[in-house]
């Protein structure tokens, strides 16, 4: 499956606040936190504001890197939140949607001050019934 960017290259902002969320729930690897912020915007109900985002940092991977083993799931949820939100399904527009929900998934994850421990982390996948 074709992925919506070949290479992500992060926003200063984003990789500070990245380190923060190493720091905290000691993941260390940018690609799992990354993963995580990603979903944590998918599950919001507003799509993200259409603000440009600087790629200044240093902090770059590819996307089978950042995807993993759910690079095509990851694809497909895009995908589908695209559709939902009433978008065309482009190479630019998924391109744009996709940094867009990462780095506003990061800022969310780095803005919670109640994640403190990978513990925490991992409860905002817990869903009460």
């Amino acid at each position: 499956m074709e992925p919506p960017v070949n290479n992500i290259k992060l926003s200063q902002t984003a990789r500070d606040q990245l380190v923060k969320l190493k720091r905290s729930t000691k993941i260390e690897q940018w690609n799992i936190l990354c993963r995580w912020a990603f979903f944590r915007s998918l599950a919001e109900t507003t799509p993200p504001s259409l603000v440009p985002i600087p790629a200044d940092s240093n902090l770059e991977m590819t996307w089978k890197v950042f995807g993993g083993e759910l690079a095509d799931l990851t694809i497909l949820a895009l995908k589908q939140r695209c559709f939902s939100d009433g978008l065309e399904l482009t190479p630019e527009v998924l391109a744009q949607q996709f940094r867009l929900h990462l780095h506003r998934g990061i800022g969310y994850l780095a803005g919670d001050s109640s994640l403190r421990r990978i513990e925490d982390l991992a409860s905002l996948a817990v869903i009460d019934l």
